[in-house]
């Protein structure tokens, strides 16, 4: 058993308060930054629907193949390195995302290619970055600790959330009136991230403990990449791969497809097919009162999943996340003006996909039980991840060709998959595992 005396000073020098609560809140930044506020920047920049949807779901490549390169943050330097190594080059690809940002909207994708590119390496350094906090979370604290902070981690990372979906969308669209200017706008918005994120590097500096001797910054490559490949293989020799890789791709599918036109969908005139909100209006009521009916939809799928466990949690949970999105076939037809209506329509698709969304992420950790639970539980993430990216590419292309009603009601269609594939793997699932 670990005591306080074998522990390194490091751990027991600094509280978990001083560093758990901001190295969660910089985990979630950056990844918000590159997978949400990107489309809304790219939107706002003058770019298609499709290429907007094309381009940012690619962001997405480096959380699907990070399980590939994880061995090499265990054993080159240690962890604490490579999260401040990440957070200034976060810090500089946001500035240099600024800096490329053209003077004038425009609708050609060659105009943004070397604001794609620092977007690219963000989102490599990003997905880096989140190798290195979770492997420091569980070196640098205790068993018991690590069940104290579990809860409070995540807390943070849905205030970066909100932060960043909210405020900093809503800072955008304020300075885009305030200035007159769109590109002055989104430049002033990607300055504040930089600076942000050194910030948080020049913090963690001080609050990070150093935890990791000698002996655990330079463990053995060929021993790790070995495990690695065991647990590589194990991983797709499991009983019952096929149906949950299935599952993982697919049971998320209509939230797939919508995610990345749901900004253009607002963002857009009512004559071409929207809502026409403003951006100050799409930070309000989807990155706020959305993320916010997201995050107690969530708590609220774990405590019935504690109650009553993954086998009976899953049908209501399935259906909660698919149907919801019925809200915006109904406001494409619409076309409500009315804030408040928009804004309860959207927290009830939020609110149910975060309820629905629980049961995901507990398949992924009952599928992942067994002798490599952490590297099983990796690559059921970068499926996650993939699931997203792969509908994200063509999204899109299909609004473009479909409209805003068509798209949705492709959307709609798109349930019976959830709904398939919910009722292929329930029967396998322990009845008492969640409980």
């Amino acid at each position: 058993m670990e005591t306080d005396a074998n522990l390194p000073a490091g751990r027991k020098s600094r509280t978990p308060w001083a560093w758990v609560p901001t190295l969660y809140f910089a985990e979630g930044i950056p990844y918000i930054i590159v997978n949400t506020i990107s489309v809304i920047l790219f939107k706002r920049m003058g770019l298609g629907n499709a290429d907007v949807a094309f381009y940012t779901s690619l962001l997405y490549l480096p959380w699907v193949i990070k399980p590939l390169w994880s061995p090499f943050v265990d054993v080159l330097k240690s962890k604490r390195w490579w999260i401040l190594s990440m957070q200034l080059l976060l810090g500089v690809g946001f500035a240099l995302t600024a800096l490329s940002l053209p003077s004038t909207c425009s609708d050609g994708v060659s105009a943004y290619v070397w604001t794609l590119i620092f977007f690219y390496l963000s989102a490599l350094s990003s997905a880096t970055h989140d190798i290195a906090a979770d492997g420091f979370y569980m070196l640098a604290l205790d068993s018991r600790n690590q069940s104290v902070f579990v809860g409070i981690r995540s807390t943070f990372y849905r205030i970066a959330t909100v932060f960043g979906n909210g405020l900093l969308v809503l800072l955008a669209g304020w300075l885009e009136l305030r200035l007159g200017d769109v590109p002055k706008a989104w430049k002033g918005t990607m300055i504040l991230c930089s600076a942000l994120m050194f910030l948080m590097g020049v913090w963690h500096l001080y609050a990070l403990p150093k935890v990791e001797t000698a002996r655990e910054g330079k463990a053995d490559l060929r021993g790790v990449l070995r495990g690695f490949g065991r647990s590589f293989y194990s991983f797709f020799a499991k009983d019952g791969i096929g149906l949950a890789l299935v599952f993982m791709l697919l049971y998320r599918l209509p939230e797939a497809f919508s995610v990345k036109m749901l900004s253009p969908f607002m963002l857009d005139t009512a004559e071409a097919g929207g809502l026409g909100l403003d951006t100050q209006q799409v930070g309000l009521l989807y990155g706020t009162v959305g993320v916010v009916a997201l995050t107690a939809g969530g708590i609220l799928g774990g405590l019935a999943c504690a109650k009553w466990g993954l086998h009976k949690s899953l049908w209501p949970m399935a259906l909660s996340l698919a149907l919801p999105c019925g809200v915006y076939l109904y406001m494409a037809m619409a076309q409500p003006a009315s804030l408040p209506l928009i804004g309860t329509l959207i927290a009830l698709d939020q609110f149910g996909y975060g309820f629905g969304f629980t049961a995901y992420m507990l398949y992924l950790i009952w599928f992942s039980e067994g002798e490599f639970k952490t590297s099983h539980y990796a690559l059921c993430t970068g499926f996650m991840a993939l699931s997203m990216m792969l509908p994200g590419l063509v999204a899109g292309y299909l609004q473009q060709w479909l409209g805003y009603t068509g798209f949705f009601v492709l959307v709609m269609v798109c349930c019976v998959a959830t709904v398939g594939v919910t009722f292929a793997v329930r029967g396998k699932i322990d009845k008492n595992f969640g409980k």
